[in-house]
């Protein structure tokens, strides 16, 4: 992967609503395995090459004039404790905000989609952002699950490339905005016992 890469997520990212004005931050880890991540300050949707920077995984900058994202920790936490996963999205979207503003896990399969490829997505303590405690228990909880929430703040997402972490945020906002609209409607009907283990009986 590489800079044109980023630059063109980014900018499906920011059309999708999932990161809204200067909110959320990419990376992706280059052939040489360093990380390219997105400038403090930078928005998704308007990313340009001088607003990626290459660092490595102690944090030291390696070409680029800018700062890296605030949020860089958490990022070489991520990729240090999941060898598999070589790309990260931290996104702010509303719908899936509301539920880390919430406090609440994404937890109830209403759709047998989300109950195959995710089952549940567990949720961080609240730190201040950009802190190593935050990189720290984001990067735990992603020991078995590929997304994680962060509380009063947005949600995180690893895949082995820029496309899987896209389309898995994708489909967690499509998620988050049926569950909410259901709750509009006044009721969310989840699958029962017997279903969910059919949906987990697909994936052997």
């Amino acid at each position: 992967m590489n800079k044109e890469d980023l630059i063109y997520y980014g900018k499906r990212v920011y059309e999708k609503g999932l990161s809204p004005a200067t909110s959320g931050n990419i990376s992706c880890l280059d052939d040489n395995n360093n990380i390219l991540i997105t400038a403090s300050g930078s928005a998704a949707g308007d990313l340009t090459a001088d607003e990626i920077i290459k660092m490595d995984f102690s944090g030291n900058v390696l070409e680029g004039n800018k700062k890296p994202s605030s949020e860089k920790n958490m990022h070489i936490a991520i990729y240090k404790k999941r060898p598999d996963i070589r790309a990260i999205i931290h996104s702010h979207s509303p719908e899936i905000t509301a539920f880390a503003v919430s406090g609440s896990e994404i937890n109830e399969i209403i759709m047998p989609e989300f109950g195959f490829y995710f089952g549940s997505i567990p949720i961080s303590k609240y730190y201040l952002p950009s802190t190593m405690e935050l990189a720290e228990d984001v990067a735990n909880l992603f020991k078995n699950k590929n997304a994680v929430l962060m509380k009063n703040h947005g949600i995180v997402v690893g895949g082995i490339n820029l496309k899987e972490a896209f389309y898995s945020l994708e489909s967690i906002q499509a998620y988050c905005k049926t569950y909410l609209c259901a709750k509009l409607l006044g009721k969310v009907k989840a699958l029962n016992k017997k279903q969910i283990k059919e949906i987990d009986n697909l994936k052997h």
